[in-house]
């Protein structure tokens, strides 16, 4: 409102002139960036849905995307899965969705030993300032050697940050702010 406010003048002075860049520049440091998706590097907990517990732990392995291995037991069976999942910001990086896919291994009382393909897509928030992080994901699954060839189940999980991502601090928000005036290839 600011600025169009001044448009409709026509006429600048040095003052307003300066007093406006001044303000897009505050206001340029607060627009969000395309979000890095995540505030930690591991973060392990527990997961629950659909009858089965198990642990969690995700680790970051390039920027926003994690390995996640899930070991779950269920009255009937157990088994371990390994995701390969991509993060993407919602809202900067507390919140995010991600998709992914992997594999899984496992073993049923009745049916023995099976195997197959994991879909995943699932959102997270990090709670400010706690090293808490949670999660519901939906996980639909292709089975091999198993009564069940397909699955479709929701679940719940609490992890907690054993290994923070590294804060720009001040410096990184004035670097920021330089990139933003001189451009990205200046120094």
């Amino acid at each position: 409102m600011f600025l169009l406010t001044l448009l409709h003048q026509r006429h600048f002075s040095s003052r307003t002139l300066r007093g406006a860049a001044v303000a897009l520049l505050l206001a340029g440091g607060f627009i969000p960036a395309p979000a890095r998706a995540q505030k930690y590097r591991t973060a392990a907990g527990i997961r629950a849905g659909g009858g089965a517990y198990g642990l969690t732990i995700q680790q970051l392995v390039l920027p926003k995307t994690t390995l996640e291995g899930l070991a779950v037991l269920s009255p009937r069976e157990r088994s371990a899965t390994v995701l390969a999942e991509r993060h993407f910001g919602i809202l900067g990086p507390s919140l995010n969705y991600y998709v992914g896919a992997g594999v899984h291994v496992g073993s049923h009382k009745d049916d023995g030993s099976f195997w197959g393909f994991d879909g995943i897509v699932g959102a997270e928030y990090k709670i400010p300032f706690a090293r808490v992080v949670l999660a519901v994901d939906f996980k639909p699954t292709i089975e091999f050697r198993s009564a069940d060839w397909n699955r479709f189940p929701t679940a719940f999980s609490v992890r907690y940050i054993l290994v923070k991502q590294k804060s720009e601090g001040v410096r990184g928000l004035f670097d920021k702010i330089k990139t933003k005036i001189k451009g990205p290839n200046s120094d």
